[in-house]
């Protein structure tokens, strides 16, 4: 079936879509000093004869003698020709796949607003006006400290993430327009005891700060989008623990996702989760490249129609390039899941 924005999404038949996922630009905690600005989760759905063919012909196009194929291969500049195919309207995964973007520093001011103030919805302006107002190294302070005081792991003193950001939050305020973000800043620098009682008791299970538990959910809620049940097979991974998987099916009952399981393979064993893998690495390439104003427009175009229009995504100027139908994302979409 395919639906109004050119999926190929099946109605539901009392049978699970299965789809196969893998993420790219996973730095853990570190949303704001990792090695990637972008985290892509995506997923495909195809049935194994038919994926194992395209990878097999992505191998034959490009006749690398590596083992394990990885996103970088398409990537480069003598393969372009490739990854055009790939990502093209005629190519092989055309309505078949789904990209899950993250735009980690926006991410880091989502959950920080939403964690202090109990309402995330502030944090789309505060995140787009924020460098405008206060200059690039003050707002780079301002996203470090965040990032700091939402991070499980951190070494010193447990009040001195509490004391580092709102040490931040105090000499941004007089600089901050009467508007709505000096408003906001108000009210961040009045939820200190928010902040100390989130320290006091840190979720561990379930890391604030990490995009990955989220984007599950949302991958499933697209996938099920007209009332499909889906099954999701992920890339194994640390982070997916039984208790983890426990909560992302609850998450998911409890949003009205008819989430059926999430089961763990090795990626090189199932060649649905290598086209995923090449996916979000080509995803999140693309798309770091558009939120830094290097983006090639040919490249972008392609992705565009692969892009969940849940993403998590601050930006406006690569947000207008990178999202179909061209639409702002949801303010506060994790929180929704």
């Amino acid at each position: 079936m395919t639906g109004s924005d050119g999926d190929r999404r099946p109605a539901a038949n009392g049978r699970p879509v299965e789809v196969c996922c893998d993420e790219s630009g996973s730095d853990g905690e570190n949303l704001t000093g990792g090695n990637t600005d972008v985290f892509a989760h995506a997923s495909v759905r195809l049935p194994v004869p038919e994926a194992a063919a395209y990878v097999q012909e992505i191998r034959d196009r490009i006749r690398s003698p590596a083992e394990e194929y990885k996103a970088n291969h398409l990537l480069r500049e003598k393969h372009r020709a490739v990854l055009e195919w790939l990502l093209a309207p005629s190519g092989p995964i055309h309505g078949t796949a789904q990209v899950h973007l993250t735009e980690k520093a926006y991410f880091v001011v989502d959950r920080a607003v939403d964690l202090l103030l109990g309402d995330g919805t502030q944090a789309v302006a505060l995140y787009r006006r924020g460098r405008e107002l206060f200059g690039d190294e003050a707002w780079r302070e301002f996203l470090l400290a965040a990032n700091q005081l939402l991070r499980v792991r951190n070494f010193g003193e447990p009040e001195a993430p509490v004391d580092a950001f709102f040490r931040t939050v105090g000499a941004l305020r007089p600089v901050a327009a009467p508007g709505e973000v000096g408003q906001t800043l108000g009210r961040i620098a009045a939820a200190r005891s928010r902040a100390d009682s989130y320290r006091a008791a840190l979720p561990t299970l379930i890391p604030v700060l990490n995009p990955l538990l989220p984007a599950i959910v949302a991958t499933a809620a697209y996938w099920s989008a007209g009332g499909a049940a889906v099954r999701i097979v992920h890339d194994r991974q640390n982070m997916l623990t039984p208790e983890r998987i426990a909560w992302i099916e609850e998450r998911a009952r409890l949003a009205g996702i008819r989430l059926t399981g999430v089961q763990l393979v090795v990626s090189r064993e199932d060649p649905r989760v290598q086209l995923a893998d090449f996916l979000a690495g080509i995803a999140r390439k693309i798309a770091s490249d558009e939120l830094n104003g290097r983006g090639d427009p040919e490249l972008t175009a392609l992705l565009r129609p692969y892009v969940d229009p849940a993403s998590v995504w601050g930006d406006q100027a690569s947000w207008t390039l990178l999202g179909p139908g061209c639409a702002a994302p949801s303010a506060n979409i994790n929180s929704a899941v």
